[in-house]
């Protein structure tokens, strides 16, 4: 298992490098780079210029994911940045530079490399922080969202299935699958949306807070205080979510126990007078799981970053959904290229962690005797 777990290790590195270069360069084509940004702020208010200057540093540190993609055509002023006019060109020339577009792209892809690979993350170019810093102060957010989300979803969705397989074409299984349709079919932020009108203070009840992860008075709070207000600002961003994550997963688990039912091997369990609890749990439950726990480190990654970035709107919480997400807009490449990085060896990590999950409920499970 040492040999397999290091090989896939060693795995990850060119997989690692391949999705930076890809994201590096699809960003590198974007129009409406770090540079327009700053001259579209100019050329509309004027506080841009002192956000940079007082922001110093230096902006070409490598991490730069993009190079002058702002270029849309030069105009009357010559400038190759659009809205350029009247700016003065070494003005110009100097943000290039602290924003790094004066090297060759390969320079800032190979220095931005370099420098991930010591966790150097660099500054924002709008937000005069440290990516690092902007990532801490959001991950208490999105990882409170993930966990109990994915938690939350698999202690229904794996008991549900499992009781939906036992009574395959019962009632019960054709009214929960009415309620499992309709949680597919309608998206979380939807759930969200009405969960917030109906209980935050909307045109019913007030029975929940409308923004935050926590009261402003958080800090004067009792221990058993401040869990019961941290779970209670939780409660409806997590309920959406759940609600509208656990419909796939539990049809997935009653699909995989109704496969796993008429196998052979348990006809000859049955036949053997094991009771039905222990034919169910000591024998089918351990195959049918393979699939479910394969889904894990997706299901985790995406309620993580991409599913819960609506919710964190809706209900104003400011994790890395949405601090990724204006990072983007705003082409602030240095937090883009870190979410890329963070999110990307999460991704491959969580991968091995499932594969060895396999592994520990199903030890016939051998990648190293598959191998050879």
């Amino acid at each position: 298992m040492l040999a397999y777990i290091v090989r896939r290790l060693l795995l990850m590195i060119p997989t690692l490098l391949g999705i930076m270069a890809i994201n590096f360069f699809i960003v590198q084509a974007a129009p409406g780079g770090p540079v327009e940004q700053v001259i579209a702020e100019l050329s509309g208010t004027g506080a841009a210029t002192e956000r940079i200057t007082r922001s110093g540093g230096d902006f070409a540190s490598g991490q730069s994911g993009g190079g002058n993609s702002a270029a849309t055509g030069r105009d009357d002023s010559g400038s190759a940045y659009r809205g350029a006019r009247g700016l003065d060109p070494e003005f110009i020339a100097d943000l290039e530079k602290r924003f790094g577009f004066d090297k060759p792209i390969h320079e800032r892809f190979l220095s931005m490399l370099w420098k991930f690979v010591q966790f150097d993350f660099g500054e924002s170019y709008f937000r005069s922080e440290r990516v690092v810093d902007l990532v801490v102060e959001k991950m208490p957010v999105s990882i409170s969202l993930g966990l109990w989300t994915t938690l939350l979803t698999y202690l229904i969705s794996i008991p549900l299935g499992v009781a939906k397989a036992r009574r395959d074409g019962e009632p019960f299984d054709l009214w929960t699958s009415a309620v499992v349709i309709v949680g597919y079919a309608i998206p979380g932020f939807l759930f969200a949306v009405l969960l917030l009108v109906v209980f935050a203070g909307g045109s019913y009840l007030q029975w929940f807070p409308l923004r935050g992860l926590t009261s402003e008075n958080f800090d004067q709070l009792s221990w058993a205080e401040q869990v019961a207000d941290y779970f209670w600002h939780l409660a409806l961003p997590v309920i959406s979510m759940v609600i509208g994550g656990f419909a796939g997963l539990t049809m997935l688990t009653k699909n995989s126990f109704m496969d796993q039912i008429n196998q052979q091997y348990v006809l000859t369990a049955r036949a053997k007078g094991l009771t039905e609890r222990r034919v169910l749990y000591g024998h089918i439950f351990r195959n049918a799981m393979l699939i479910v726990i394969a889904g894990f480190p997706a299901a985790f990654i995406g309620v993580l970053f991409t599913g819960a970035l609506l919710v964190e709107i809706i209900f104003s919480l400011d994790g890395l959904g949405l601090l990724g997400y204006e990072a983007a807009i705003k082409r602030d490449f240095p937090i883009m290229f870190a979410s890329v990085w963070f999110f990307s060896l999460l991704g491959l990590l969580m991968g091995l962690i499932g594969d060895l999950t396999y592994m520990f409920v199903d030890p016939r499970i051998d990648f190293e005797a598959r191998r050879s």
